[in-house]
Order: C-alpha cells, then sequence, then structure tokens
C-alpha cells in the first residue's frame, strides 16, 4: 500500500464543482492500492502517516507528527500510485488491487483513521476528483508498506 503525503497550509478536494473534503494545515495524502494489500498494510501505513515526523518543532527542524500538531488529513484514493512505470511511456497497472478490493481497503483505512484522529476529510472512490493544495515547505514523502508478497520489486 502506498501514500503519498504532503506537508500542507490547507487543501481541497471537489466532485462535480462541490467539495468532499477540505482542511487546514496538515496532511494531504495520495492512497494507491496494490494487489496483495490487506488489514496489516492498511494499519501500518495508517501508523506511519499519522506519525511521520515532517511538521517542525520550535526549532524548525522536522521532529513533530500529524497527531503532535493536531493537524487535519485529507485521504484522496488514487490508484495510479500503484502503476508500473518501469519502462516504456505508458504506464500499466496489472500491480494495481482491483477496483473492489482497492475500494475496500481504502474505506478501510478511513475507518480507521477516523477512529485515531479527530480531523479526517476525503474524497471518494471512483470518483473525477480535482484536487487543489498548498504544499508547505514544499514537504512531500512516498511511503509504502509491501505485502509479504511484495507487488514491485
Amino acid at each position: 500500500m502506498i501514500a503519498l503525503i504532503q506537508r500542507v497550509a490547507h487543501a481541497r478536494v471537489e466532485i462535480g464543482g462541490r467539495a468532499t473534503g477540505a482542511i487546514g494545515p496538515g496532511i494531504l495524502a495520495l492512497l494507491g492500492v496494490e494487489k496483495g494489500d490487506g488489514e496489516a498494510q492498511v494499519e501500518r501505513l495508517l501508523e506511519r502517516v499519522l506519525g511521520y515526523r515532517i511538521f517542525p518543532d520550535t526549532e524548525g527542524r522536522m521532529n513533530r507528527s500529524l497527531e503532535d500538531v493536531a493537524g487535519g488529513l485529507l485521504l484522496v484514493p488514487q490508484f495510479t500510485l500503484a502503476a508500473d512505470t518501469r519502462s516504456g511511456t505508458r504506464p500499466g497497472f496489472s500491480t494495481a488491487a482491483p477496483p473492489a478490493e482497492g475500494e475496500r481497503l481504502f474505506g478501510r483505512f478511513v475507518e480507521l483513521a477516523r477512529a485515531r484522529h479527530a480531523m479526517v476529510e476525503t474524497g471518494r472512490f471512483g470518483a473525477d476528483m480535482q484536487v487543489s493544495l498548498l504544499n508547505d515547505g514544499p514537504v512531500t514523502f512516498w511511503l509504502q508498506v509491501k505485502s509479504e508478497a511484495g507487488s514491485r520489486s
């Protein structure tokens, strides 16, 4: 399972011109589900997203997590993160989880995030979404938790 996280001053996701989620300072997390992912990957990746220290402390060092700063968390499903881009000029999606499984695991991630964190907003799986953000820093990290089968080398 993959999360592309960005520290943001604010972020918003719209579907059909209507906001479905918006946050102030916090993390925008684009989530991709790979074949073989399951509950263990959801739990571990959520732990990493909530605990990853990307916010500045009083000395300006990245020493504080989303939990420490009580920031917002905007979760957006993005199956293209699981694309195989190792060759050619067109991505392949054979490494992505089937849509039903991707939707189920994204939903589980949201459910667990809401149980652990006060401010969680989301996009909608399978929708054509427009995401806007103001990246703070810029600060962007790729977090990946692989299944035992390991969908990529």
